[in-house]
């Protein structure tokens, strides 16, 4: 699936960047009252970041599995007033273990840690992003 082509996502403009990760413009779309790119504008590319990443770090387990946001935290850490970039880790060790369970299982929850960097590189988002994944 194309991580874009969610209506949502479309509708406020986040867009694929080649090397994998997306970037949202701060358009009148995503601007709040202050004229900043809006709290629920900036937690949509990290999720829907979180969500990329996990495709593309498991993608033997791709159109076998429904995957589903069950938990998360973010901190915002200074204003977004220009293009945000989003990155999306995942920790080797719980890779392994959520490959563990999920063999086992057919299900499992895995940890998906996420940053959004403004033009300057200057952080403006931290967050974990906890997905259900299940064989379908």
């Amino acid at each position: 699936m194309d991580v874009t082509e969610i209506p949502f996502v479309n509708h406020i403009g986040i867009e694929r960047k080649e090397e994998g990760t997306l970037k949202l413009e701060p358009t009148a779309v995503v601007q709040n009252h202050i004229q900043t790119i809006h709290a629920s504008a900036q937690f949509t590319l990290a999720e829907t970041q979180s969500g990329l990443y996990l495709q593309e770090s498991f993608f033997e387990l791709k159109e076998k599995v429904v995957a589903v946001l069950r938990a998360s935290t973010v901190k915002y850490k200074n204003p977004a007033t220009t293009t945000l970039y989003a990155q999306a880790t995942i920790d080797e060790e719980l890779k392994q273990k959520f490959l563990a369970q999920f063999k086992r299982k057919g299900r499992g929850s895995i940890k998906v840690e996420v940053s959004l960097e403004d033009k300057e590189s200057l952080l403006i988002l931290q967050g974990i992003f906890v997905w259900f994944v299940q064989k379908i």
